[in-house]
């Protein structure tokens, strides 16, 4: 059986949640099996293995449950991107669109050195509006995106297209 399934058969389907017509994807069950939570992690981190990376930016709330062992297993640092007030002292702030209304991340205006080398991990991506605004806290304090890694894409929704020109590396596609 491939990788994918088999990380895939981990993955549980939640019809009409939270809303009729969508399927949520819940993680849960890959993150409560700790050898699909550990090829996870592997195959979020092995595309990057050799880029040189300074630190992981792990997006609130489950890109932090994914970043910070991607960091380790890439020897680097982990920033967390949160959502407004979370974080003591400055930060910079990043706002994105939702469906209805805006929404925004964070990260201490310290936590990236310029030209620190940064990979951005998340759980799943969606329409790409909060995995861009991290992008871009990461670009604003003048460090270079070497990419994007998340667990999941959500393909039919075209986040890649809010990504672009950034590498991005999804372990599933759905």
């Amino acid at each position: 059986m491939a990788e994918a399934d088999w990380l895939k058969q981990h993955i549980r389907d939640l019809p009409d949640h939270p809303q009729p017509g969508v399927t949520f994807r819940d993680i849960t069950p890959l993150l409560a099996d700790g050898a699909a939570f550990a090829e996870a992690v592997d195959r979020l981190a092995t595309p990057f293995r050799n880029e040189a990376i300074d630190v992981v930016v792990g997006i609130e709330a489950r890109g932090f449950v994914f970043g910070a062992p991607v960091a380790a297993a890439l020897g680097t640092g982990f920033v967390p991107a949160r959502k407004p007030g979370k974080l003591p002292g400055p930060t910079r702030r990043e706002e994105y669109a939702l469906e209805y209304g805006t929404d925004a991340l964070e990260v201490h205006r310290d936590a990236l050195a310029t030209g620190a080398r940064v990979l951005v991990v998340d759980d799943v991506l969606a329409t790409g509006g909060t995995a861009a605004a991290a992008a871009r806290l990461v670009t604003g304090q003048g460090g270079v995106l070497v990419g994007l890694s998340f667990l999941i894409d959500l393909t039919f929704l075209a986040g890649r297209t809010q990504l672009q020109p950034h590498r991005v590396h999804a372990v599933l596609e759905y």
